[in-house]
């Protein structure tokens, strides 16, 4: 357990600006619908602005800071933006957020090993000549 918590603790300080961003970019409900349209195809700021009747502005500033946490790529052709998803930054999320998942089930695990080790509580059980 050790080794894992180290390997663990080595990745988070490597990673940690990077899960910063990513976590604070999605912290925004407007973004995190942002990444599931962007999930369906590439779109247009415009069309990503569209659902929130926010400004161009407004859009491109939750644009900005997908972009910052590597979430998405923007290209520009002539006058028009285009955004598409890059998951690849979701898959570092994904991990730190794993080792919790572990933790939590190894946790539970243990938990339930407990309370069947310690089979059903004798003053809950029915004893003789109780009504039924």
């Amino acid at each position: 357990m050790s080794c894992v918590r180290t390997t663990f603790n080595h990745m988070v300080e490597q990673s940690s600006p990077q899960l910063d961003a990513i976590f604070h970019a999605l912290g925004d409900a407007t973004r995190r619908h942002m990444l599931r349209e962007l999930a369906q195809g590439e779109r247009t700021v415009g069309q990503l602005a569209e659902p929130f009747a926010m400004s161009l502005a407004a859009a491109s500033k939750h644009i900005r800071t997908l972009e910052s946490a590597g979430l998405i790529r923007r290209e520009i052709r002539g006058r028009t933006h285009l955004c598409r998803l890059d998951p690849g930054p979701l898959a570092s999320a994904n991990a730190w957020l794993a080792f919790y998942e572990r933790f939590w089930a190894q946790r539970l695990d243990a938990l339930e090993h407990a309370l069947r080790a310690e089979g059903p509580d004798p003053s809950k059980s029915s004893r003789k000549g109780d009504a039924s």
